[in-house]
């Protein structure tokens, strides 16, 4: 990589074509592709900006969302090709992306140190000679994919089956496996053994006459144990897992996966200790494997290490990469400010730049049943709220993708669902529940909202698409850290801060990652205690019990490295020393 940073999935459609935006400057970032409905439409919507010829795929062709993922994903590779090839061909002259490339590269970088003595030179053939070295030494950034291994809904025609084979994820991998690319998927969201299975069918997979692998697998954690059960499950099947991407389970974007109690410096400190010892054993496994399938390989694959969620300055930046010797981080949220890499439209933009940390908060939003990252101030939650006070809760369901109850129907369907909220409130009446107990649950059912539209409804206003009585209610999910940052911001401006060339949180009081993190885990301690008041079983207090004492270890752990490492140890041993006071208070009763 170019860079020391990535720029990680962002919803549905906020990032669906940041690989447009930033992959000709050596930046790799994350396409979904669960909606292909959208792809497909913004596949006709860059055609036409581009000059591009566009054959729609329709819905009665046989495997369409495969198709359609494969196409727009050519498209893209196709593009981008044609933008680096302009690019290379450009003056080394301010104003220009060829310029710009260098300038946004870190100084660490061998080709931004080549640069600035290229620049130093006087006119001539040396000048010229070196110029034409860098130009040839350009790299793109990756145009990776991210599937939810969990998300995958069975489909069905005149209410057949269609087959294991045509689920909405095998479909999304088929469509990424037959792309052009040579590029990764994350898989994310936990592990589908249908899914992992599924890859061997596909020798972009598996390594060439060289031992280079065209399609690789990076598998997106929340802790070592289950990144070693994974990535063991692969490589018995002759599969490598490229690169463990570790994200906090709470201080992200997105929907958030709490682990029992470990926080991020532990876990990135279990990697840091035993990442030789597993690169060892899931290469004996996968060179076994991958003998038996006719392949021989003799040199260990690279396995890469990075961590996302809530990094916010250059300083946590270098410390990571520096101190748990990881090869990059991922930066999410804050790019949702900078209006050239991602799809937020103005209204939303606008209040994401004027919020105030309470107004980012954990909910129950997501029909997926999973803790959702919300925003107090997107369109969607006042849709939700007027829905519910015109006595018609829920959504239409239209695009389906996240149907996965079938608690009233033999087919699954989606409980952000207006047929489902009305099944569901319908049966609540009927419980005969005391008043108090008939609002928690009728709040509960009512909290969900249709993600499939509303992740997509901003880059559909952005760029001026939506349809005639199209939904125009915006979901957005970033993660706590962008509470800090209050502005919108230019791409040169956010790389800028990203490696230390500007500061765009001076004057900003804001938590180190790790202690940031360590609040809104106890704090999810305290709201899960709260949840079992009425019925607090021995197993769920023995892992309330275990789930505290893991906190209470991070925050010794945290201790002793921040007593090593930090030039402002004296403050956040404090600040410590306060949220250990908290985690003291919490009894588990």
């Amino acid at each position: 990589m170019a860079h020391t940073f990535h720029i990680p999935v962002l919803g549905l459609g906020y990032s669906i074509d940041t690989p447009l935006k930033v992959s000709r400057y050596g930046i790799s970032s994350v396409v979904s592709i669960v909606d292909d409905e959208l792809i497909e439409r913004m596949r006709a919507y860059h055609s036409q900006k581009n000059f591009h010829a566009f054959r729609p795929i329709t819905k009665s062709e046989k495997d369409y969302r495969a198709k359609r993922i494969t196409a727009y994903l050519n498209f893209m590779h196709e593009l981008i090709g044609a933008q680096c090839k302009a690019l290379k061909q450009q003056p080394f002259e301010k104003g220009t992306d060829l310029y710009r490339y260098f300038e946004l590269l870190p100084k660490s970088s061998p080709l931004k140190q080549g640069f600035d003595l290229m620049m130093s030179y006087p006119e001539g053939e040396s000048k010229i000679a070196l110029q034409h070295v860098l130009r040839n030494a350009i790299k793109l950034g990756s145009i990776d994919v991210n599937i939810m291994a969990k998300v995958d809904k069975m489909n069905y025609v005149d209410d057949e089956y269609t087959g294991d084979v045509n689920t909405d994820a095998l479909s999304a991998l088929r469509g990424f496996a037959q792309s052009d690319l040579c590029a990764s998927v994350i898989l994310s969201a936990g592990m589908n053994p249908k899914l992992y299975s599924y890859i061997e069918n596909f020798e972009d997979f598996f390594p060439d006459a060289t031992g280079k692998l065209k399609k690789k697998i990076i598998l997106k954690v929340s802790d070592f144990r289950s990144a070693l059960i994974q990535a063991k499950f692969l490589a018995k099947k002759g599969l490598w897992v490229s690169e463990f991407r570790i994200e906090s389970g709470l201080n992200c974007g997105g929907h958030a996966f709490a682990t029992e109690g470990y926080l991020l410096g532990p876990i990135l400190e279990e990697f840091k200790i035993k990442k030789e010892e597993m690169l060892i054993e899931l290469f004996d496994m996968y060179q076994s494997a991958l003998a038996t399938k006719g392949y021989a390989i003799e040199d260990k694959p690279k396995q890469r290490i990075s961590v996302q969620g809530g990094i916010g300055t250059a300083k946590e930046h270098d410390f990571l990469l520096e101190h748990y010797n990881l090869d990059a981080t991922g930066w999410g949220s804050p790019f949702l400010l900078v209006p050239e890499v991602t799809n937020v439209d103005s209204e939303t933009l606008n209040h994401l730049a004027n919020a105030e940390p309470s107004d980012f908060y954990l909910s129950g939003a997501s029909p997926l049943g999973v803790l959702f990252n919300n925003f107090r101030n997107s369109s969607v939650e006042q849709q939700r709220m007027e829905r519910i006070e015109k006595g018609r809760p829920g959504s239409p369901c239209t695009k389906k993708y996240l149907c996965n109850n079938t608690e009233f129907t033999e087919q699954a369907i989606c409980t952000a669902s207006r047929a489902y909220q009305h099944l569901k409130i319908k049966s609540l009446k009927e419980a005969e529940l005391s008043e108090a107990e008939y609002q928690k649950q009728f709040d509960l059912v009512t909290e969900k909202v249709c993600l499939c539209e509303g992740l997509c409804s901003s880059n559909y206003l952005k760029y001026d698409m939506i349809k005639p009585k199209e939904n125009k209610a915006v979901a957005i999910c970033p993660g706590p850290n962008l509470a800090y940052f209050s502005d919108v911001y230019s791409f040169d401006e956010m790389v800028g801060h990203i490696y230390g060339r500007t500061n765009l949180l001076a004057g900003v009081e804001r938590p180190h990652v790790f202690i940031k993190e360590l609040n809104l885990y106890i704090d999810y301690l305290q709201e899960d205690i709260k949840k079992q008041f009425q019925s607090f079983s021995d197993k769920k207090r023995k892992q309330l019990n275990n789930f505290k004492s893991q906190l209470a270890e991070g925050i010794t752990y945290y201790k002793s490295l921040f007593s090593q490492i930090s030039d402002q140890a004296a403050i956040q041993l404090q600040e410590l020393a306060l949220l250990k006071g908290k985690l003291d208070q919490i009894v588990v009763e």
